[in-house]
């Protein structure tokens, strides 16, 4: 497997409303291909190719006294050789 290098991280408690915000607002800039994120003096910048990968996954985990945390995981993947192949056929 390759190396892995975190470019950035955030998290931060925000009201529902808060997120569903930030989440049309970064709706439109993976619409338009490029999305820069920044806190503070970290900064990053991301040019999106036509064609992504999505990933959706809900998993609870088991936090002991603290009860069960629930998470809604959405991650976009690509990669700078993913050619566009069209969608997959049965031949």
């Amino acid at each position: 497997m390759g190396v892995e290098t975190r470019l950035f991280k955030s998290e931060e408690r925000r009201s529902r409303q808060e997120v569903a915000t930030f989440l049309r607002a970064l709706a439109d800039k993976i619409d338009a291909g490029e999305v820069i994120l920044g806190q503070g003096r970290n900064e990053v910048t991301l040019a999106l190719p036509p064609q992504l990968i999505l990933e959706v996954q809900v998993e609870d985990e088991e936090k002991g006294v603290k009860g069960t945390q629930h998470s809604l995981e959405v991650e976009l993947k690509w990669s700078d050789d993913m050619a566009e192949s069209g969608p997959l056929e049965l031949r």
